[in-house]
């Protein structure tokens, strides 16, 4: 998937960056909710998820007091 058809900011997901929104999407993923059900290991795995990501991605979780399926 190209990334230049993925939008900037998916659902209630921060702004990762549109190749992490592109993995993300792939993956079916498009609400902090369906985040919080992945691992952070299972994220990285993702292509184009990095580790900034994943820590924006645990700060906008904890301020809706969710977590990672670690």
């Amino acid at each position: 998937m190209s990334t230049r058809r993925v939008p900037a900011q998916i659902g209630d997901l921060p702004p990762i960056g549109r190749p992490a929104n592109s993995a993300l999407l792939e993956a079916g993923i498009m609400t902090l909710a369906q985040v919080a059900a992945h691992s952070r290991r299972d994220l990285l795995a993702l292509h184009g998820v990095g580790p900034k990501a994943v820590r924006i991605l645990a700060a906008a979780l904890a301020e809706h007091d969710l977590a990672f399926a670690d």
